[in-house]
């Protein structure tokens, strides 16, 4: 099997192992054996079940296996990382409009990212329609099926088209334009009606964008509020303004 490591932080190893992509949590050596087998599982098993609750609502990497333990087997998304992206594409606006949609369909199912920063958010272009798509030379995760006719389309492009698909009811609930964006790495998640966590979540977005798109984070945020169509969004926008007069809630991004 052909395997190879694409990220590693402070949790987690990501490996991306044939179109798909394994989280292997992280054995930490300064706690009790006993005391880190039990966190690892408790975070894989509701990172899984966030997955999972979530894929309902937006759009996130679909589930295939958890070993409810310290493994997370999941679908692989190939995209631009937003991160790296959000600046440098024309559609910036749109971009940010969607993503204040999706935020607000999580918050509405009471689901608590815990870590909203564009690092953590995969743009794809439209793969359903194979003729308009033009890859980016520079960008190696673009999706190979661009340049394949509907005539000649390889066994991995039409596994990659059937994963699109069947989701493309649900994608047409949200998002009626061109692209999608897809939520990762929920591990620090959860679940929760309150309020506060809504506008806190709302704030470390904030937060992420001033520091990642310093030059257009305004706009960009803006742009976010003006998708996020919460049911709660008149208290939780109020929330948002006593929480950043707090000062509170730093973060390095």
């Amino acid at each position: 099997m052909n395997s190879k490591i694409i990220g590693r932080g402070a949790e987690a190893v990501l490996i991306q192992e044939e179109g798909f992509l394994v989280k292997d949590r992280i054995k930490k050596g300064y706690r009790l054996p006993y005391l880190d087998e039990k966190l690892r599982k408790q975070r894989t098993k509701k990172e899984a079940k966030l997955l999972k609750k979530s894929s309902s609502i937006i759009k996130v990497p679909e589930v295939i296996s958890s070993d409810e333990k310290e493994k997370i087997k999941m679908q692989f998304i190939e995209g631009k990382k937003l991160s790296d992206w959000l600046d440098k594409l024309s559609n910036s606006e749109q971009i940010c409009e969607e993503i204040g949609k999706q935020v607000a369909l999580l918050h509405n199912a009471d689901i608590i990212h815990g870590d909203l920063t564009t690092s953590n958010m995969i743009y794809v272009e439209d793969f359903n329609n194979y003729e308009d798509i033009k890859p980016l030379p520079d960008n190696k995760k673009i999706l190979n099926i661009a340049n394949s006719s509907k005539s000649n389309i390889t066994a991995e492009q039409a596994s990659k088209r059937s994963l699109c698909s069947r989701d493309s009811k649900r994608t047409a609930e949200y998002n009626k334009s061109n692209f999608q964006v897809y939520f990762i790495d929920f591990g620090l998640g959860f679940t929760s009606k309150r309020i506060e966590d809504k506008a806190v979540d709302l704030h470390l977005l904030k937060q992420a964008l001033e520091a990642k798109h310093f030059l257009y984070f305004q706009k960009f945020f803006s742009s976010i509020l003006k998708g996020y169509n919460s049911k709660d969004k008149t208290k939780i926008l109020e929330q948002l303004k006593k929480v950043e007069s707090r000062g509170r809630y730093k973060k390095g991004f």
